[in-house]
C-alpha cells in the first residue's frame, strides 16, 4: 500500500510545512504587534488568520493519520519515522520527506513556545486594562477583604471616580 500512499504523503508534508511556516510567521507578527502595543484590530486580524492556518494544520494531521493508518502506524513521531523507513525499504527516496517532517516538528515546537509567550503577553495586557478600569471605577487597590465573620468581600467602600 505504501507504493500508493507515499506520493500522497510527500504532497501532504509539503503542504503541512507551508502551513507550519505560515503559522510561525503569523505568531511572530502577533508578537511584534503585542510588543509595540499596536492597534487591537491588527491583532484580531492576525488571530483570524491564525485560526484559518490551524484549521489547515488540523486537516493535515487528519490526512497524515489516515495515511499512517493504511500501514497500521500511529499518528506520532515514531509512526512517521516507521512509515518513512518502510518507504525507504520500498525504494523511495525519503530525503526530502524526512527533511520536511523534521522541519514541521521543529516549527511546531517553536510555534507552541511563541504562542504561549503571546498568550502570556495578552493576559498581562488584559490584567493591566482590567486594573485601569478598576481604578477608574474607584475600586479598592486590594481586590479582596475579609468581613468580621471571615467571609471575603470586595468593593466595600468604593465609589465610581469617572463614568465611561
Amino acid at each position: 500500500m505504501i507504493e500508493k500512499t507515499f506520493p500522497i504523503t510527500e504532497k501532504l508534508l509539503s503542504n503541512g510545512l507551508k502551513s507550519a511556516q505560515k503559522l510561525f510567521e503569523l505568531l511572530n507578527a502577533e508578537s511584534e504587534q503585542l510588543k509595540s502595543r499596536s492597534n487591537p484590530t491588527t491583532i484580531n486580524a492576525l488571530a483570524t488568520h491564525k485560526k484559518d492556518v490551524v484549521v489547515q494544520l488540523e486537516q493535515f494531521s487528519k490526512q497524515l493519520g489516515q495515511v499512517l493508518a493504511t500501514e497500521k502506524l500511529p499518528l506520532n513521531q515514531d509512526g512517521v519515522q516507521n512509515y518513512l523507513t518502510k518507504a525507504k525499504a520500498n525504494g523511495f527516496n525519503i530525503a526530502q520527506a524526512h527533511g520536511q517532517w523534521l522541519n514541521i516538528t521543529q516549527l511546531t515546537i517553536n510555534c507552541r513556545a511563541l504562542n504561549e509567550k503571546n498568550g502570556a503577553s495578552i493576559d498581562m495586557l488584559s490584567r493591566h486594562a482590567q486594573r485601569a478600569l478598576q481604578v477608574l471605577r474607584g475600586k479598592s487597590q486590594l481586590a479582596t477583604t475579609y468581613g468580621p465573620d471571615g467571609s471575603t468581600r470586595s468593593e466595600l467602600f468604593s465609589h465610581t471616580l469617572i463614568s465611561v
